[in-house]
């Protein structure tokens, strides 16, 4: 028998949300060690980090290159090691390819056997699909909501209000126009820069009270070439199209 190497990890939001702490994954594990007669040499820590990528955890990557044959390397869940499926049998691979185990402790997997193996694998691909329909869920809501007219989270978008309801969102007139005049000045070959300068001696200032940057106008243009706005009735269309010419 090796020694045991732990490897623990929140989030930056888990920590906001009150999530598994640091200090909670660090004792589940330890009484695992003390349980199953491991010596515990060293916990390795990411703090803040999210478990979408292993590469760009320094915690994680020293907690893989210390473990050598007959090692394990204990964590409180697979979702502390990684959210990527790829990830996670990566680094199963790399533990198995210097003799090391792995060890979860909220899905008892040990990979010590061949049936661990299949259920780590298992599990993985669960996890995974999982999180994708959540994302798809998430996706779908934020779509209807947009049909609807309602406000999808964030600051509200340039060209619209919130409603006295304070979910819907209505077109702003005058900032309707100025999106427009934008979109129409590019379409024509105007740079970014000639657009923010033409508004400016027009007056025309941003929600800040500020002349436009050309860097606003650029998300003016990102806006509505992938049409971002919530709505676009055709009968703005032509009230905008007839003030621009």
């Amino acid at each position: 028998m090796g020694n045991a190497w732990a490897y623990v990890r929140v989030s930056t939001q888990e920590q906001v949300d009150g999530g598994v702490s640091l200090d909670a994954q660090r004792a589940k594990i330890a009484s695992w060690c003390v349980l199953n007669e491991y010596p515990l040499t060293q916990v390795f820590e990411d703090a803040g980090l999210s478990g979408q990528r292993s590469d760009n955890r320094p915690g994680l990557q020293a907690a893989l290159a210390a473990c050598g044959r007959g090692d394990a390397l204990v964590i409180y869940s697979l979702s502390r090691l990684s959210r990527s499926i790829r990830d996670t049998l990566d680094i199963s691979d790399r533990l198995g390819q210097v003799g090391a185990d792995l060890v979860s402790l909220s899905e008892k997997i040990d990979t010590t056997s061949a049936s661990g193996k299949m259920i780590f694998r298992l599990l993985a691909v669960l996890n995974e699909f999982e999180r994708d329909q959540i994302s798809e869920r998430t996706l779908a809501a934020l779509h209807y909501k947009k049909s609807k007219m309602e406000k999808t989270g964030g600051g509200i978008p340039f060209g619209f209000d919130l409603s006295s309801d304070r979910v819907h969102l209505v077109e702003n007139a005058a900032e309707q126009r100025i999106r427009w005049q934008v979109w129409t000045l590019h379409q024509q070959g105007w740079s970014l820069r000639k657009i923010a300068n033409q508004l400016h001696d027009q007056g025309q200032v941003a929600r800040n009270g500020q002349p436009f940057h050309h860097e606003q106008v650029r998300r003016l243009v990102q806006q509505r070439r992938g049409n971002d706005e919530p709505h676009h009735r055709q009968t703005t269309h032509d009230h905008l199209s007839a003030t621009v010419d």
